[in-house]
């Protein structure tokens, strides 16, 4: 099939849409398709077209959906899709009943549509290769946070959360990320002028964010929003057991009954965790045992199939 893939963020953004995007190309390549990736439409003809993000793509999707009505349209749906754009935007909500399949990320994603929406909803779990694990430090407990600096992120909450711990601690806080508005570089700055445990990396080469992975204790992911993110799919992958906000999103990747979650916004609580994480080796232990379990959905294996499943359902009927 001729495949016109959509996404809002192209190369140079480096961020979850645009490693998701680039990863199911090759997916998709790989089965046979022919697939052109763009941030717009350009009205070229193809058999189907896949967009991520029913907001910021709605002008593709709903000229796409003009010009070949009954040609499949699938829309993918991000965290700020999910948790809120659909309950308040109309493009977005426009997107989903163009839409002959919806994907969502994650198991609870689901939970979020309107049964008849449901019903036309598949589960792709994001994944990654398997990450060596690199030698780990004895002189620090090295923690890693991965995002872009915006405020669904919540990125300071870790920074904030070291202010509570105990003074032995040998917790150090990377977080590897560029800045999408001076502001928050300009806060960036001055959080790492007053907490010393923390250092902002900026933005740099997702081969240098795996290096750091490979040799982590730990991560966290301290969003108020998220579809499924796609640095948990790593972390898993290099056998970094994570931290996560108790959020809709991260509950699907990492399972009800994980437990290292922590109250969204709840530094304090965050703190307890992190200190629980070094010097508790039972806990994270059972941090280690989730992890791995939950690594079994998310193995590029496994997204390639259910991608190319998904794709396959309108295969016999492209037009």
């Amino acid at each position: 099939m001729r495949i016109v893939l959509i996404t809002p963020y192209g190369r140079a953004h480096r961020n979850g849409n645009w490693h998701t995007a680039a990863r199911w190309a090759r997916f998709l390549r790989e089965a046979g398709h022919t697939v052109h990736v763009q941030v717009e439409w350009d009205g070229r003809a193809a058999d189907l077209m896949l967009a991520l993000h029913a907001r910021r793509s709605f002008a593709s999707i709903h000229a796409f959906a003009a010009r070949f009505p009954s040609r499949p349209l699938i829309v993918t749906l991000t965290g700020t899709d999910l948790y809120r754009d659909i309950h308040e935007d109309p493009d977005a909500q426009q997107s989903l009943e163009l839409a002959h399949r919806l994907i969502v990320l994650q198991q609870r994603g689901v939970n979020e549509l309107a049964s008849h929406l449901a019903a036309k909803t598949r589960v792709i779990y994001q994944s990654s290769p398997d990450i060596a694990p690199q030698p780990k430090s004895d002189q620090t407990f090295e923690v890693l946070v991965i995002g872009h600096l915006r405020p669904e992120k919540d990125p300071f909450r870790v920074a904030l959360a070291t202010a509570h711990l105990p003074a032995h601690s040998k917790i150090r806080i990377s977080h590897l990320g560029g800045a999408r508005a001076e502001d928050m570089a300009e806060t960036a700055e001055l959080v790492a002028g007053k907490l010393p445990r923390w250092r902002w990396l900026g933005d740099v080469p997702h081969k240098t964010v795996l290096k750091h992975l490979s040799r982590a204790h730990l991560m966290v992911i301290s969003s108020v929003m998220e579809g499924g993110a796609n640095v948990i799919c790593e972390a898993l992958a290099a056998d970094v057991p994570v931290l996560a906000s108790h959020i809709s999103g991260n509950i699907g990747m990492l399972g009800e009954d994980y437990p290292g979650y922590f109250p969204v916004g709840n530094e304090r609580q965050l703190a307890v965790l992190l200190s629980k994480a070094e010097d508790d080796p039972d806990f994270y232990g059972q941090l280690r045992a989730h992890s791995r379990q939950r690594r079994a959905l998310m193995r590029p294996e496994q997204e390639a199939s259910r991608l190319r499943q998904a794709i396959a359902e309108f295969e016999s009927s492209p037009a």
